[in-house]
């Protein structure tokens, strides 16, 4: 068996915990360092999951030396920097989602990776749920797909920053099904017309309700319709989702295991292996990525793409128009030739031929 991945966490807060118990769950890892710009929080959160002998400090460059990967767990504007910083140092990197907050940071952060050699791996944990995964594989059986939809309808309370974001719902949520339904659709997304509101009684400042509709390559439509203000009859924090295909129709309630019934009227059989899911399964593929030199199905360059749909949502939201998903990578592309400074990175980005082929947005 092989040694142990060696595991440096950047972030301590309320995700850092919940990736101290997953690491700590996994025999295939183990947490050499813990890494937070406040020390004692650092310390009282590797202490409380058995971490105690673990060093904690306020920056890579005190325990990068010990570690074979780094686990960024930091807040979304501090993505592009810490794992930057430990790509450039040799590290492959599994960052929380979304990679950044724009997409002409995570091209950015695409390039760093291609730098170094390194994998860059976001952590899209909703593609690692069992139930969902079977749906994917009913879906699969049903034939060609005209349409996916996702409801989601929950009435949260955050407070804090969430409920001070201009675009709450869409920027904060909305990628998870955004990237769920490209792995489910098995194609890539063209355009999107979005509108976003918020509703009277809405408690957030910005907009926390949004319906989009988006047609991919292949000519199949995804629709999405959410709120993050809607007490009552609550979703599943994943959705509710439909599928119908040329084959029979299969939906998921986002908790159970998916149904699906056969133009026939048949119904199609499940199957729910005993695979890790969320962050867990994560985790294993990154592992499994790292030691074998593969490409998970979350890496970087790939998840531009999801990160572009919610960037396209957005825009359509404020232009009142369809946005294609192809200008929103591109004028990032640009963006970034004109704002990166560190100049390997911007040699990397210039030498891109097409940045549409580099992010596999088109073949």
């Amino acid at each position: 068996m092989p040694d142990p991945l060696r595991l440096l966490q950047v972030g301590a807060g309320g995700m850092g915990r919940a990736w101290l118990r997953t690491i700590s769950e996994n025999p295939d890892v183990v947490l050499t360092g813990l890494v937070d710009l406040d020390l004692d929080v650092a310390r009282a959160a590797a202490d409380e999951h058995g971490y105690g002998a673990v060093a904690v400090a306020t920056s890579i460059d005190e325990l990068a030396d010990g570690a074979d990967a780094v686990i960024d767990v930091t807040v979304p504007v501090a993505h592009p920097k810490v794992s930057v910083d430990a790509l450039l140092r040799g590290l492959p990197v599994l960052c929380e989602k979304p990679l950044a907050e724009t997409v002409r940071e995570a091209l950015a952060m695409v390039a760093a990776s291609e730098v170094s050699g390194k994998l860059l791996m976001v952590s899209q944990s909703r593609r690692y749920f069992r139930a969902g995964s079977a749906f994917g594989r009913q879906i699969a059986e049903l034939g060609t797909i005209g349409s996916l939809s996702c409801e989601f309808f929950k009435a949260p309370h955050f407070g804090g920053f969430r409920e001070r974001m201009a675009e709450p719902l869409l920027v904060d949520m909305a990628i998870h099904q955004f990237d769920l339904a490209r792995k489910l659709i098995g194609s890539e997304p063209v355009s999107v017309y979005c509108e976003s509101y918020n509703p009277a009684w809405s408690w957030f400042d910005g907009n926390a309700a949004a319906s989009a509709i988006f047609r991919f390559a292949d000519g199949t439509r995804f629709s999405f319709d959410g709120s993050w203000c809607a007490p009552g009859l609550e979703t599943s924090w994943n959705g509710r989702w439909r599928a119908c295909a040329a084959g029979g129709t299969a939906s998921w309630d986002g908790d159970h295991a998916p149904i699906a019934e056969l133009a026939s009227g048949e119904a199609l059989a499940v199957e729910l292996p005993e695979d890790p899911e969320q962050i867990a399964g994560s985790l294993v593929e990154f592992v499994d990525a790292v030691r074998a030199s593969t490409v998970p199905q979350s890496e970087a360059h790939s998840n531009v793409i999801s990160l572009a749909m919610v960037e396209a949502a957005v825009r359509s939201t404020t232009l009142g128009t369809p946005v294609r998903v192809a200008e929103v990578i591109t004028d990032a592309y640009a963006e970034a030739l004109a704002t990166v400074e560190d100049p390997t990175l911007l040699a990397a980005l210039q030498a891109w031929p097409d940045v549409l082929k580099v992010v596999g947005l088109e073949p």
